[in-house]
């Protein structure tokens, strides 16, 4: 039989129960489906998590205090040594990765604009942080180091808290906010970032010169944090431990393991939330691959259900000729192509399914090597449970399949 003939009998077979052969396809449907969904659920996810901790900056370092207990009589208190201006200073002048590196003073205040007022966090920062964290102005500008050295109360708003204090973010420019009993003018308005990692809006915050905010809103010389970007991904790594080093010997620590400081990788931070994500979706393509193993058992049942309805059929194909490799390789055809059907109706499922979850808002993105090897397996599981069902019909003797009734 040649392959023409072969592919007509298998479809003419199959069409001729039609509803039996969708349903007999229906667990590879929803198992190749599944697995698509699955993982484009997990790769959509993990590219949402690298993007949101991209945004916080570019080859990105925190630098922490760490936090360490002080006892005093029967209590325990926690409490972090802050940086310096000196620290910083330092770590600009003797890091030799570093792309932008700037101080860090964060409160909470009440500011209050034309059209309302509203509980803001106040950032301190230096001009590099707007280059270290990818912080855009929209429309104005961001503050300069005149700006810094003469303690100038200006400020630059995120939209959320424009919008908030003056009905709309575009009539902020050159407008007065009261932060705390401290007017300053309004010279900036950064670029929407949307939510960051915990979920928070980026965009609800005031920015001011670092000297400004120590002096005249926390009255104190404490910098909170440190963030410096590197100049590129490659040396992340080198750059964090010369500046572990340079702050050490900064603050007089004389052996690095008693640092009292934290540095947090930003490549760390995308490898770990990278692995993790990997992790879940592994595990979730795995579940849902085990309903590709149930549509192969169901293919194998009705396959073994076929060979006992048409053994009479099989009897005449051999009397008139049939070789029992012709009829093996009829009934394994049939069962690759109800597999394959199945595999590209789950395909399609699958893309009207991410399709759907990305008008939703929910990220997804289809892998296409991922939907090659759904394809190659469906075809698979087509071989693997319908070679028995073949081989039991190839082995049937002419004489025994006539006389079946």
């Amino acid at each position: 039989m040649n392959p023409a003939q072969l592919l007509q009998t298998c479809f003419r077979s199959i069409l001729r129960n039609r509803m039996r052969s969708l349903l007999t396809s229906l667990g590879v449907i929803i198992g190749v489906g599944s697995v698509i969904i699955m993982v484009a659920l997990g790769e959509g996810s993990q590219r949402a998590i690298e993007s949101r901790i991209t945004a916080m900056g570019t080859n990105l370092l925190q630098i922490i205090p760490m936090r360490r207990a002080n006892r005093s009589g029967q209590q325990v208190m926690m409490r972090a040594s802050s940086f310096t201006k000196k620290d910083v200073e330092k770590l600009k002048d003797e890091s030799t990765f570093a792309a932008a590196v700037s101080g860090v003073v964060q409160s909470s205040f009440n500011i209050t604009g034309a059209e309302g007022s509203a509980q803001v966090s106040v950032q301190g920062v230096e001009p590099d942080y707007s280059i270290a964290r990818n912080y855009r102005v929209d429309s104005g500008i961001f503050f300069d180091d005149e700006d810094m050295r003469d303690r100038n109360r200006v400020a630059v708003l995120g939209r959320t808290t424009a919008k908030n204090i003056f009905g709309s973010a575009e009539s902020a420019l050159s407008q007065q906010i009261r932060i705390g009993t401290n007017y300053f003018t309004v010279i900036g308005l950064l670029e929407s970032k949307g939510a960051g990692m915990g979920g928070n809006d980026q965009d609800d915050i005031v920015m001011v010169p670092l000297d400004t905010a120590m002096t005249r809103l926390n009255n104190s010389r404490n910098i909170n944090m440190i963030v410096m970007s590197v100049v590129s991904k490659e040396y992340m790594d080198a750059a964090q431990k010369e500046a572990k080093l340079i702050l050490c010997e900064s603050r007089g620590i004389a052996d690095e393991a008693n640092a009292d400081f934290d540095i947090m990788n930003q490549a760390d931070m995308i490898d770990m939330a990278s692995a993790t994500s990997k992790t879940l979706t592994t595990l979730l393509a795995a579940i849902a691959g085990v309903s590709l193993l149930v549509g192969g058992i169901g293919i194998m049942n009705i396959m073994l259900v076929s060979v006992t309805e048409r053994t009479r059929e099989i009897g005449i194909r051999m009397a008139v000729g049939g070789r029992k490799r012709d009829i093996l390789f009829q009934f394994l055809s049939e069962s690759v192509i109800l597999s394959l059907m199945g595999g590209v109706l789950g395909i399609g499922m699958a893309f009207l399914a991410c399709r759907i979850m990305g008008v939703m808002g929910i990220p997804t993105a289809v892998n296409p090597l991922i939907v090659a090897v759904s394809a190659l397996f469906a075809a698979l599981v087509g071989v693997v449970f319908g070679y028995y069902p073949a081989l039991k019909a190839a082995k049937l003797y002419p004489i025994d399949a006539l006389r079946y009734e």
